[in-house]
């Protein structure tokens, strides 16, 4: 059998496929509502094959929304909507996941379509680890105090609760692309002087946390993912030796998981983009914290996702842009590689 398409036992839960459907931002809700739009978008990719279906990054507080336009989890209104999209994309086999994330110093911003920077109208004042601004055209953050972070983590774990009573099977913990958890581990934002910024183990410290605090009320039996930003590609910042020694110690926090990409926390970042250029720092990371990983990045291939596993590079496959473009790439990939999957019983005529 292609490795594509093998199975994967994580603690009780079995995906079907090693295809992941990546948190992908809609920037279409309202009041962090989930509507329509989200149950089709997300359905239409578990309809399409893929093993695993993750929401967009899904904020714990109104304050952690990257626009006003971004899906929450912060209230029983917001888990009652997320129900019934997590239901629909079980019954098609696939694994429901929720992304939580927390924005930071990137919120209250425009979504992509809609302008450039700090929103003028509806907008509010940003926190982050540091009174630092993510550019000139970005809010200028207020630095928490231990009270707001212990917000925070109570945030993470009321939403957590939410969404295991919504029905998803898997969370992961946003920790990249430049957002509030990315933020601590960063010298370059997180310029504390407290037991949360510094040394390498206090930058670490409110994840650590986060996952503590997600792991109480989140069972045994259900997998939990961390996505971090395996560099910040900036001297001086995050970089991938940092990101296997805080790796290493994930296991024993009750991380199954560590979705490997990069970038995002500082606008001098210089990225040398090509087909599969973070896989290099998943391959590692599993090879040195001895942790599975998830690969993402300009993955658009059957043989290319394929080989990636065959190696050892990582033990699933994590998507974008290629499922943006094709939601029935699993399909495609089953295939060009020779297997044969199931369809709806509805589809069934044309397979």
């Amino acid at each position: 059998m292609a490795a594509l398409f093998e199975s994967l036992l994580q603690r009780d839960v079995r995906l079907r496929n090693r295809t992941v459907v990546s948190p992908m931002c809609q920037y279409s809700a309202v009041d962090g509502l989930p509507d329509d739009w989200h149950l089709v978008h997300l359905g239409s990719r578990a309809i399409g094959g893929a093993g695993v279906v993750f929401t967009e990054a899904t904020a714990v507080s109104p304050e952690g929304r990257i626009s006003p336009d971004d899906t929450g989890l912060w209230s029983s209104r917001h888990q009652q909507a997320w129900s019934r999209i997590a239901a629909f994309v079980a019954a098609q086999g696939a694994i429901p996941a929720i992304q939580l994330a927390h924005a930071g110093r990137k919120a209250s911003t425009f979504a992509p379509w809609k302008g450039e920077g700090a929103v003028d109208d509806g907008g509010w004042v940003p926190v982050a680890p540091s009174a630092i601004a993510f550019n000139d055209k970005y809010p200028m953050p207020q630095a928490l105090d231990a009270d707001g972070i212990a917000k925070v983590i109570a945030d993470f774990r009321a939403s957590t609760q939410r969404a295991l009573d919504a029905g998803f099977r898997i969370v992961e913990l946003h920790a990249a692309h430049g957002y509030l958890l990315h933020q601590f581990l960063s010298p370059l934002s997180n310029r504390r002087d407290d037991a949360y910024g510094g040394s390498f183990d206090n930058r670490t410290r409110l994840l650590r946390e986060v996952v503590a605090a997600v792991r109480v009320v989140w069972p045994e039996s259900l997998p939990l993912w961390l996505r971090i930003s395996a560099t910040d590609w900036v001297d001086g910042g995050w970089d991938i030796e940092q990101s296997i020694e805080l790796c290493r110690g994930l296991n024993a926090l009750g991380v199954d998981l560590v979705d490997v990409s990069s970038g995002g926390l500082a606008p001098q970042q210089k990225i040398p983009v090509a087909p599969g250029y973070q896989v290099p720092f998943a391959a590692r990371i599993r090879r040195e914290a001895n942790i599975a990983t998830g690969a993402l990045g300009l993955i658009t291939e059957p043989a290319q996702a394929e080989r990636i596993l065959v190696d050892g590079d990582a033990d699933v496959i994590v998507m974008a842009r290629e499922l943006l473009r094709d939601p029935y790439f699993p399909r495609r990939a089953a295939k060009e590689l020779g297997e044969v999957i199931s369809a709806p019983a509805q589809y069934l005529r044309a397979w």
